[in-house]
């Protein structure tokens, strides 16, 4: 990697929505990127972790199994349809019997070692325990977490014009929904959307952007110098907006979609 010389302290940044409750490789890659660049320029590693994200399909956890080989794929389960398909992630609660069943599929996958790490993970909703498992692996040391769905984290960033989603009511449940013609949506999938009326005032740790506004929004908190940005990012990142950050592209990882499981 060619090193990059900074007049400021570096903030070297990288996102990221929860990734399973085992993290996925293209984590760990950024993870290694960052932490690569950190020994070259100095500075710290800030982890911009999108837990705002409502779609339960980041958290799947593909395993392959230990003595057949097979890919299997596991995830967390909610309560009920409406949290599973609307609430945030940081907002999805774990139930009670998720932990005692996934513990009894591990043993096909990974060794006593992780399986007594995942064993030890207190947590209520599928952002925490992601979020804590990650820290238990030793991916996080020395790293900080920023939060997309704090509440204090929301009130630092700059105001959305556009792209907007706000954490609304519904059902009994808290939902992410598209802010858009004076209305809250809930996108059912194809092109089917349950539509709300949206509170008449909306606080600001309510909002957060859609993807294409989601760094611009993230930096105007984080004021990072540097950002590892993924394949999927490459995509949608405007680049040319943002003079004052480098850029770099995480290093390459095979199966990058997979289970990362330590050696």
């Amino acid at each position: 990697m060619e090193t990059i010389k900074s007049e400021t302290t570096p903030i070297i940044c990288f996102g990221q929505q929860p990734s399973g409750f085992f993290p996925k490789r293209f984590l760990v890659a950024k993870i290694l990127t960052a932490r690569k660049l950190q020994k070259e320029i100095g500075g710290k590693i800030v982890f911009f972790y999108h837990d705002s994200d409502a779609d339960y399909r980041e958290t799947i956890t593909i395993f392959h199994d230990r003595r057949t080989g097979a890919e299997v794929r596991l995830n967390f389960t909610q309560e009920n349809k409406i949290q599973k398909k609307h609430s945030p992630l940081y907002l999805k609660r774990i139930p009670k019997d998720w932990k005692a069943e996934t513990l009894k599929q591990l043993p096909r996958f990974v060794d006593e070692k992780l399986i007594a790490i995942f064993k030890s993970i207190k947590a209520g909703t599928v952002s925490e325990f992601c979020l804590k498992m990650y820290a238990a692996l030793g991916l996080l040391d020395g790293i900080e977490t920023v939060r997309s769905g704090d509440a204090a984290f929301r009130e630092k960033t700059s105001e959305i014009s556009a792209d907007l989603y706000a954490d609304i009511p519904y059902q009994g449940e808290i939902v992410r929904a598209k802010i858009e013609s004076g209305l809250a949506r809930l996108h059912e999938g194809g092109g089917k959307f349950t539509d709300l009326t949206p509170p008449a005032h909306l606080e600001k740790r309510q909002k957060n952007p859609g993807k294409d506004s989601r760094f611009k929004w993230m930096q105007s908190a984080i004021h990072c110098t540097h950002y590892i940005y993924g394949e999927g990012e490459k995509n949608y990142l405007k680049f040319e907006e943002f003079p004052e950050v480098k850029f770099i592209q995480r290093e390459k990882i095979d199966r990058p979609g997979e289970t990362w499981v330590p050696e």
